[in-house]
């Protein structure tokens, strides 16, 4: 279950570097809520995405050799009215914006109805479960959308294990943000 954000909430995002102010251009594009700054309420979460997110750095040349990724800590305040979106479960909604956001020309209408929020949460489809996403997007368990290839899809994810995520996507979101510090996550 994904709770809705409340006043004072602590959340964590982690990276190759620690992240004061969040910048929405420097965010990827076609990740499970679309394009905005992606917290978590389990700091084992952000700090295994550290991790994995210097690894990839490293990789891709954006960094040199580095031995620790960053947690950066941030209270959430609520100081005016967002529009917030929470897929409570990993059911077919939350799977239909997920593959929306990932895969064009699929689920028009869910992509249209997420452009409108200010901050979209839900679980969290990491790259433990990108294989799942992937044989679900390529019509392997049956026709995309279709009732069965969603329960099958849903079922091989193993929601119950899943962790949350919020994607803050607007810059009115990102201000109730209050950054509280970070610390390195050694590898």
């Amino acid at each position: 279950m994904v709770d809705l954000l409340k006043d004072g909430d602590i959340l964590y995002h982690g990276s190759f570097c620690e992240v004061q102010t969040p910048d929405l251009q420097k965010c990827a594009r076609y990740k499970d809520f679309g394009q905005g700054f992606y917290l978590t309420t389990d700091k084992k979460q952000a700090e295994s995405f550290a991790k994995i997110s210097t690894q990839k750095a490293i990789e891709n040349g954006v960094v040199a050799s580095q031995r620790f990724g960053v947690v950066s800590a941030f209270r959430y305040n609520v100081g005016v009215n967002l529009n917030i979106k929470i897929y409570e479960t990993a059911d077919s909604s939350w799977l239909h914006c997920v593959v929306a956001h990932r895969k064009k020309n699929v689920f028009a209408d869910v992509l249209g109805d997420c452009s409108k929020y200010d901050v979209i949460g839900g679980k969290i489809a990491n790259d433990a479960t990108n294989s799942t996403i992937v044989t679900y997007m390529a019509n392997a368990f049956g026709e995309i959308g279709s009732d069965s290839a969603d329960d099958i899809c849903i079922r091989l994810l193993l929601p119950e294990r899943l962790k949350n995520q919020y994607c803050f996507k607007s810059n009115a979101a990102l201000n109730q943000l209050l950054f509280m510090g970070s610390e390195r996550v050694w590898m």
